[in-house]
C-alpha cells in the first residue's frame, strides 16, 4: 500500500514511507517513530491510517537507522544521538511534502514512545500546518529540551496506560500546563495498559482491547480537526 519517497529537509533530502488513501484524496498524517525507528510497524500504522481514508508520512529520523523490538540499548543510544533540531527540520520537512502530495491545508501529528513527545514539538513548530496533536504514551527525554506548552494552540489527544508511569507522569504535567492556559486538550487513561500497548509486534505490552479504542479516538480526533 506505501512506498518510500524522499523529501526536502532544510536543503538536504530525507526518507520516508508514505501510505496513500485507495480513493487518492482524504485528510494527511504525519507518523512519528518509536525509538527504534522506521521498522516494519511504523509502516504498517500509516497503511491503516491509509484504509482509513488518510495520506499518512512517516520521516525517517534516524536516517536509515534502525534496531529489533530484541535491542533496546541500542535503541536508547540512537535515541540520545539524534539530533532533537534536525528531527525537528525533518518533520518539518514532512509536513510540507505531506500537503504537497495530498493538498490537505492541514495535518495531523501522530507519535508513539520518543514519537509523542516529537509529535508535540511538530505541532508547537508548525502550528500554521499543524491541526492536531496525537501522542502515545510519550515524554521527553532530552533534558536540554524544554518547550513552553502553554504556547500550544494545536487541539491535543493524549493516549497513555496507568501502567506506564513515565508517560503518566508526563502527561499530568503536559495537560496540567495545556489547561491552565486554557488550550485545547483531551486525555485518555488506558485502564492497566503498559507502555507501547499500542504496538502488536511487542506481544509482551501489546493490548488489543486498548489499541483498538485509542486508534477509534485518534481517527475521530482527526478528522474532528482536519476535515
Amino acid at each position: 500500500m506505501g512506498e518510500m519517497i524522499e523529501f526536502a529537509s532544510n536543503g538536504d533530502t530525507v526518507g520516508g514511507y508514505l501510505a496513500s488513501p485507495a480513493d487518492g484524496g482524504g485528510p494527511a498524517v504525519v507518523v512519528i517513530q518509536e525509538w527504534w525507528g522506521l521498522v516494519p510497524h511504523i509502516e504498517e500504522v500509516c497503511d491503516r491510517f491509509a484504509s482509513e481514508g488518510f495520506f499518512a508520512l512517516a520521516p525517517d529520523l534516524y536516517h536509515g537507522d534502525s534496531v529489533s523490538n530484541e535491542e533496546p540499548d541500542e535503541a536508547g543510544k540512537l535515541m540520545m544521538a539524534m539530533r532533537v533540531d534536525q528531527a525537528r527540520r525533518d518533520m518539518s520537512g514532512a509536513v510540507d511534502a505531506l500537503i504537497d502530495r495530498s493538498g490537505a491545508e492541514r495535518v495531523g501529528a501522530v507519535g508513539f514512545c520518543m514519537g509523542g513527545a516529537l509529535a508535540l514539538l511538530l505541532a508547537l513548530d508548525r502550528q500554521d500546518s499543524v491541526g492536531a496533536c496525537v501522542p502515545f504514551y510519550g515524554a521527553i527525554p532530552w533534558p536540554e529540551v524544554k518547550p513552553d506548552w502553554k504556547t500550544l494552540s494545536v487541539p491535543v489527544q493524549v493516549h497513555v496506560g496507568t501502567k506506564d508511569d513515565w508517560a503518566m507522569g508526563f502527561a499530568d504535567s503536559l495537560v496540567s500546563e495545556l489547561n491552565e492556559a486554557d488550550r485545547p486538550v483531551e486525555r485518555h487513561n488506558y485502564e492497566n495498559a503498559e507502555h507501547a500497548f499500542f504496538n502488536d509486534t511487542r506481544p509482551e505490552v501489546y493490548d488489543a482491547e486498548s489499541s483498538a479504542l485509542a486508534f477509534e479516538r485518534t481517527v475521530a480526533f482527526l478528522h474532528t480537526n482536519l476535515d
